[in-house]
């Protein structure tokens, strides 16, 4: 059976980080892990669809897998709906399709549950529903007692919600050109074609099942999101034989340490916690609840809590906590990541405009790729720091950096003279005086 993954989203929201589908994950693009949980749950090919701004990279990415194929969707105003329709050649009469978000990350129970859907004749198609407690702003499933969908209600106010059950994107379809046809046939000026086809032809008789599923579920929506999923792919614990760890080093937890990973004297790493290829984790360093990618250096007497890092990160006795930081950045010496508010209220961050919570009173700052941080910098808590952005020494960043910018600060020294007598002043004196305190 084939399956599309939609990869063409623009990844706006969780700017300046770059594109969601290659945020790494256990050293890999996180399209390439969900393409592979597709195919070890059944899947024979995989339609991956990209939009003109990463269909490149998509290509280079699976240049050399023969079960999967990348194909561009050129309309994405018309969302999902433009994506299966941009998939239509590459789907023969009578074949089924399963739809499929790669920006969802889902146990591979998912998959395996939604499979089970076609071995019944008379299931023209299957959506995936996700037990809820409380509300979630999204589409949910209207079911009847048999589990049949009889229309699907996007995002209804609070208390009005038909089920418990959120719709995800894991979607089955029987008759997948029939489908399509029915997208062209639909009609509707948002962007919900895609649901409206759907919600069409179960009012014309097709009858769609909902699948209960109450695993793991986690939308990469937002930045902070990458701290909770990147967990997920842990495996139980590993230290490559190919590593060097010190005999002073401290590993507790599930810890995951990768080819040529060096961790020097009196380094603790504290789990869970990943630490990519090639990276060094130097004296007396603490990393604790962290992702680490690969060729990084957490340097001297640096402490990284509960962020997530990606590949190329250079420290030197820093602080970063509960802060998700691009590739190719580097920190200079003295430079921390304030993670906690004064008021210890949740962290709130500038999104298109608007303030949005993290859900935390702990969240530090969000660095895209390529940026320098001065030495005995001070970054706010919730703050944003564009893309190939420098930031100058000693200074606090409380406001966002847009791409492309050089933030420095200025001071005025007062220059004086000096009426003091240093070499009157007896040290010895004083520190006789601290003795007998």
């Amino acid at each position: 059976m084939k399956a599309i993954l939609l990869g063409a989203g623009i990844s706006r929201r969780i700017k300046p980080l770059a594109d969601k589908n290659f945020l790494e994950f256990l050293g890999r693009p996180l399209i390439k892990l969900q393409v592979k949980r597709l195919m070890d749950a059944g899947f024979d090919q995989v339609i991956v669809v990209g939009g003109r701004h990463n269909l490149q990279k998509l290509e280079e990415l699976f240049t050399q897998d023969d079960h999967v194929q990348v194909i561009e969707q050129q309309d994405l105003s018309l969302g999902m709906a433009g994506a299966v329709l941009s998939c239509e050649p590459l789907i023969m009469a009578g074949e089924s399709i399963v739809v499929v978000s790669s920006n969802d990350v889902f146990s591979p129970d998912a998959f395996s549950k939604i499979l089970k859907a076609k071995e019944h004749e008379k299931t023209d198609g299957a959506l995936l529903g996700y037990k809820v407690s409380e509300y979630f702003p999204g589409g949910y499933l209207k079911t009847d007692d048999s589990g049949k969908i009889q229309s699907i209600v996007e995002k209804p106010e609070p208390g009005k919600e038909p089920s418990n059950l959120v719709n995800l994107v894991v979607h089955y379809h029987r008759d997948a050109l029939g489908f399509i046809n029915e997208i062209k046939n639909s009609k509707s000026e948002n962007d919900d074609l895609y649901e409206v086809a759907i919600d069409n032809l179960i009012q014309n008789g097709a009858s769609y099942y909902a699948v209960s599923y109450n695993d793991y579920w986690q939308p990469i929506k937002y930045p902070w999101h990458i701290l909770k999923v990147w967990k997920h792919f842990m495996p139980e614990k590993m230290i490559s034989e190919s590593s060097e760890v010190h005999e002073s080093a401290v590993i507790k937890g599930e810890v995951i340490i990768e080819d040529g990973v060096k961790v020097f004297e009196n380094a603790v790493i504290s789990g869970p916690a990943y630490i990519g290829k090639n990276s060094i984790i130097a004296n007396n360093a603490l990393v604790r609840d962290s992702y680490i990618g690969s060729d990084c250096v957490i340097g001297f007497s640096t402490e990284i809590a509960r962020s997530y890092l990606c590949k190329q990160v250079w420290t030197h006795k820093n602080y970063i906590g509960d802060s998700v930081i691009g590739q190719n950045v580097s920190f200079g010496s003295g430079a921390v990541t304030a993670n906690l508010r004064l008021d210890e209220g949740d962290i709130l961050i500038n999104i298109d405009d608007q303030k949005i919570s993290t859900g935390s009173n702990k969240f530090g700052a969000i660095i895209g790729d390529d940026v320098r941080i001065g030495i005995n910098t001070s970054i706010m808590p919730g703050i944003k720091i564009g893309t190939n952005s420098v930031i100058g020494s000693g200074i606090v960043i409380s406001g966002d950096v847009p791409d492309n910018k050089f933030v420095n600060g200025k001071w005025d020294l007062e220059i004086k003279e000096n009426k003091l007598k240093l070499k009157d002043i007896n040290r010895k004196n004083l520190l006789n005086s601290l003795k007998k305190k």
